[in-house]
Parts: structure tokens; C-alpha cells; sequence
């Protein structure tokens, strides 16, 4: 197979360096200063196997590595490896059925101890435990074993054929993480561990000097970094809290930041705000979907520790048909127009892109179509029977409370929906919840998205790197996020079907880029069909970032901030 170019417009390479440092300077590291990030939604811990959250993953980012990361281009680069495995170069078994890595010569931990292929195998045995409730078990699927050949070369084997081996310890969401420091937090007792979750000790250009969740992390320059004169930047501020405006204006007009994430706002305000000439907005798009989630699952508080588990359906929403008129009468269009400007497209799919994967089966929710939403409800009798304006389903109202995080477009899209759920007989509730608690993922609130403690909630997800093979078995039964995995887990809706199981399996065996488009299709237009997702929106990950900020690559493949080692100060 030929690794070297799986998909156009979003490659994966088999690059041999690093991109090169783009300031034309060279120095001591740590020469700039300070460089000042604002994430409105503030990080809860700083390893990314205990959270889903991207808040999570891009500020552990900083500090955790992986052997592989995917550039603003979708280039797969080697990073902590020496070089990208590939059936030519003899790192894939011709069989498919193992990959090897070998890491760079000399790496060190910030602690000043040696990187080696222990780290590794550890690293997926801490996600892989079965009482641990890894947030990123996905990435792990189908590896049979992982080994040390010696310290420099780690064997990955698969269980079967694995046409696309690039999934486990790659990207920002698959990091290694230290064996050293997290060998007591195995299992159950992965949560418990604050010290290694809020300060992991990585091989990245920064280290953690001090980390208040929900509020501030502060870095320092990393002295064992790999790479000479990098970064250039001796501290990192890392701010989380207050909103998307409040995000973008700190860089754009009061130039507090230097570089303000996800500004999910009015896309006039934004305009207006760049045009005072102290920053940059900048948009990637990748795979991200604002969608809503329809629980599968009861919520109802009466239900004590079961509640929103699958030991309950839902009393209405498992019936697709509501859901499909829930998604007929939404105007995407205005909600784009609205809320996202250049910066969101229409979409009816969970997988948008890249192009080779995206369905075109499920276009007409493109389209408006109140009148049609009504008469799917009609002929299923799902209808008003007491005259107040709320249609029931076996008895029972179609009553929902839909939550979603704290933020001005999001409230709008809420309100333009519950607008339109009215005109079809269904009555909504809204609640927001503070981003930092809603996508945190701690396990004591009832306020996280993984605990899904409201009929439907709304957010953006996406995935690192081109192949959505990791993604989309995010959707497997054993996803469900529940009291046995602490909460954790990816299948959010709680949607559970064992052929869409089996196209899982089956993706993971098939070669060739167009037989695995059409499996991907399959499973998209499964999850669609279900109506336990209803895709909005395709978002491009805007961001903004000061004019006297170098070597900012955005990527919307892997971590915002991936090539963070090469950013320096313009002088």
C-alpha cells in the first residue's frame, strides 16, 4: 500500500523532519518572553486521557508528546519517532498486522530522565484498563499488543489487518505519557492521581509551574527540549474562563493575548474587531460539527445512580421519527448565517470531510421543511390530543430540556430551534452550563456532557489526523459513557446498534481508500438515519492571534497549537 498519499487535500506524509523553525532567527531559548493564551474554556486536568475535552488535549498539548502529530495541512509528521513507519521502509509488516516505531535517540523527560519504549507500552495499558474509563480508548482498538524490542523501538500488533496503523500514540489526543510518574494510577485510581493529571511531566517545549483548574495554567520553557534555542518563549500564561468575545477582544483590540481560541461568535463583531489592525482571525477547517445529541437514554432524575444509563430508554426520543422531525425543521442556513459567517458551512453529516468520506445520502435536511415535520409526526400518531399545543407519544408529552455550554451563538442557535421544535408540537426547555464544567469531565458533576443529564445537548467535536477509522468507533456500544467507566466514554447519545458494531470491525480490516470510504459512509448514514445525532453545523476552528505572533500553523487535524515549539515574537 502507498501510505505516501491516502487522501487529497488532506495527505498523510511520510515526512522525515520536522517542519523547520519559520523565524529566520536563531537564539537561547526562552529569548521572547512571555507568550499570553486565552482558551475561554478553562482546562480541568492536563491529561487528555481523562477528558474528551479539547480545552484538555490542546493545553496538555504544551507539555505531552506523541510519536506522530498531523501538521495545518494534515501531514503526518514524526515527533517523538524518528521517522514515519511505512510497509517501504519496513515498519508495517506486509501483512498489515504490525507496525514499529523507533524513537529518537536522546530524548528526555522535563524531569531529565530518558524517554524509551517502556513509556509506551505503559501508556496504553493505563488507557486500556478496563476500570480506568480512558476518554481515548478508541485510539486503542484492535491492538492485540504493544512492546518494548528495546528502549528505542516500540512493536505495535494488531489483531487482525490494520490498513490504517496510524491511530494509537498519535496526535494530540493519543500522547505517551510517563510510566514513572503515573505507575500507581492504573485503573480505578486514574482519577485520584491530581498531582500526575495536573502536572504530567512531558518531553514538549513547556512544563507546568502552576495549574488551577478551571482558571489558569502557567508553563515554563522545558530545559531538556529536544530541539536548540526552542521554544523561544520562556513562560507560557494559559487563561481559561469568560467567553468567546471577551477571548477575541483581548487579542484583537486591548492586545492583553497574543492568541485567543474557538472565537465562536457574531462574525460581523469579529470583523469589526480585526479591523483595528492588532491581530489576525484565522479559520481551519477540518472535521469539526456543531451537532446535537438526542439521549437514548432517560434523564430523569427518579432514576437515581440509573439515570441515563441504557438500563432506561429513553420514553420518546428512541422513536427516529421524532428525532427526523427534529431535524426537518431546523434552518441550518440561518444558523450559519447567524452565527458562523465564512466560518461555518451547512452540513447533514456527523463526517463531513475530508471529501472522500462524505455522504451526500442525507442532503435534504438542507432544507427547511416545517410542514413536512409536522406530517411525519401526523402519520405516526404522534400527535396533540389535549389541545395544548404539546404532542405526546404513547401518553406521554414530547417535553425535552436541551443543554448545551455557555456561549452567545450557542444561545442564539438555542433559541432559533426552540422557536422552530414549537411550530412542530414539541416543547423545550434551555439550560447553559459553564463550559469548564460542562466539557471538564468530572466525574462528582452532574453538569458534564458525558453524564447527558437533559434529553438533548449541543456541542462541536472533531478528530486528530485524516483517517476516521478512531472517530467513528466512538459510536460503539461499549462507548457508552456510564457509572461503570466514571463517566467516561464517546458515545454520548448513548446510541447502540451491533451492525453498526460490525462495520467498526470491518473498517479496521479493510485496505484500500476508496473500500474504507464506502464502510465510513455506511456507519455516517447509520448514525444519521438513527437520528441520535443531528449535524448543524461544519465548523472551521477559528481563532485569532497577535500580528507580533510568529510561526502560528494553525491545524483543525491535531492540536490548535502543535507546532507551539516554533512560535516566536516578531521583533
Amino acid at each position: 500500500m502507498n501510505y505516501r498519499k491516502l487522501l487529497v487535500g488532506a495527505a498523510v506524509a511520510t515526512a522525515l523532519t520536522p517542519l523547520a523553525h519559520a523565524d529566520g532567527h536563531s537564539g537561547e531559548r526562552g529569548r521572547d518572553g512571555q507568550v499570553n493564551i486565552i482558551y475561554w474554556q478553562a482546562p480541568s486536568t492536563l491529561n487528555p486521557y481523562l477528558s474528551g475535552g479539547t480545552k484538555e488535549v490542546e493545553s496538555a498539548s504544551l507539555v505531552l508528546e506523541s510519536l506522530g502529530r498531523f501538521s495545518d495541512t494534515g501531514e503526518l509528521l514524526p515527533w517523538l519517532a524518528a521517522e514515519i513507519p511505512t510497509v517501504e521502509n519496513g515498519g508495517i509488516a506486509e501483512d498489515l498486522t504490525s507496525i514499529t516505531w523507533k524513537l529518537k535517540e536522546g530524548v528526555k523527560w522535563s524531569d531529565g530522565s530518558p524517554l524509551t519504549a517502556a513509556d509506551a507500552v505503559f501508556t496504553w495499558k493505563y488507557c486500556t484498563d478496563p476500570e480506568g474509563g480512558c476518554a481515548q480508548a478508541s485510539y486503542f482498538d484492535g491492538v492485540e499488543n504493544i512492546e518494548a524490542v528495546d528502549d528505542l523501538t516500540i512493536k505495535i500488533t494488531f489483531s487482525g489487518p490494520k490498513p490504517f496503523p496510524y491511530t494509537s500514540l498519535v496526535g494530540a489526543e493519543s500522547p505517551i505519557i510517563q510510566e514513572a510518574q503515573f505507575k500507581d494510577c492504573l485503573g480505578a485510581k486514574a482519577p485520584t492521581c491530581t498531582d500526575a493529571n495536573f502536572g504530567p511531566i512531558g518531553t514538549g517545549p513547556f512544563v507546568v509551574t502552576e495549574f488551577k483548574a478551571n482558571d489558569v495554567v502557567q508553563f515554563a520553557a522545558n530545559d531538556n527540549f529536544r530541539e536548540e534555542g526552542k521554544p523561544a518563549f520562556a513562560t507560557v500564561n494559559f487563561k481559561g474562563g469568560g467567553d468567546a468575545a471577551a477571548a477575541a477582544r483581548s487579542v484583537l483590540e486591548t492586545g492583553e493575548f497574543d492568541y485567543a481560541w474557538n472565537l465562536q461568535i457574531d462574525p460581523t463583531v469579529l470583523a469589526e474587531m480585526e479591523s483595528k489592525g492588532k491581530g489576525t482571525v484565522a479559520t481551519a477547517f477540518g472535521t469539526s460539527v456543531e451537532r446535537l445529541h438526542i439521549n437514548q437514554s432517560n434523564p430523569d432524575p427518579s432514576l437515581g445512580d440509573e439515570r441515563a444509563t441504557v438500563k432506561h430508554p429513553h420514553p420518546f426520543l428512541t422513536d427516529s421519527r421524532i428525532g427526523q422531525a427534529m431535524s426537518m425543521a431546523i434552518d441550518r442556513a440561518l444558523i450559519v448565517e447567524i452565527g458562523y459567517g465564512a466560518g461555518g458551512q451547512v452540513t447533514c453529516n456527523v463526517l463531513p470531510a475530508p471529501a472522500v468520506y462524505s455522504s451526500t445520502a442525507n442532503d435534504a435536511c438542507k432544507t427547511q421543511d416545517i410542514e413536512g415535520a409536522k406530517a411525519l409526526l401526523d402519520e405516526a400518531g404522534i400527535v396533540d390530543t389535549n389541545g395544548d399545543g404539546i404532542r405526546e407519544k404513547d401518553g406521554v408529552p414530547l417535553s425535552v430540556s436541551y443543554q448545551t455550554s455557555t456561549n452567545a451563538v450557542r444561545q442564539d442557535t438555542q433559541a432559533l430551534i426552540k422557536e422552530w421544535w414549537s411550530q412542530i408540537g414539541i416543547e423545550t426547555e434551555l439550560r447553559n452550563i459553564d463550559a469548564s464544567v460542562f466539557f471538564g469531565g468530572d466525574p462528582a458533576s452532574p453538569d458534564t456532557f458525558q453524564k447527558f443529564f437533559a434529553d438533548v445537548e449541543m456541542y462541536t467535536n472533531n478528530f486528530a489526523g485524516v483517517d476516521p477509522e478512531a472517530y467513528m468507533a466512538n459510536w460503539r456500544c461499549s462507548e457508552i459513557p456510564s457509572p461503570d467507566s466514571q463517566w467516561q466514554g464517546s458515545n454520548m447519545q448513548r446510541f447502540c446498534d451491533p451492525a453498526y458494531d460490525a462495520l467498526v470491525d470491518k473498517l479496521s480490516q479493510t485496505a484500500g481508500i476508496d473500500a474504507r470510504a464506502e464502510i465510513v459512509k455506511q456507519q455516517n448514514d447509520m448514525l444519521m438515519n438513527s437520528y441520535s445525532i443531528i449535524p448543524l453545523v461544519h465548523r472551521g476552528g477559528v481563532s485569532a492571534y497577535a500580528n507580533s505572533l510568529g510561526g502560528v500553523q494553525i491545524s483543525d487535524w491535531d492540536s490548535e497549537l502543535w507546532n507551539i515549539k516554533d512560535w516566536y515574537r516578531i521583533k
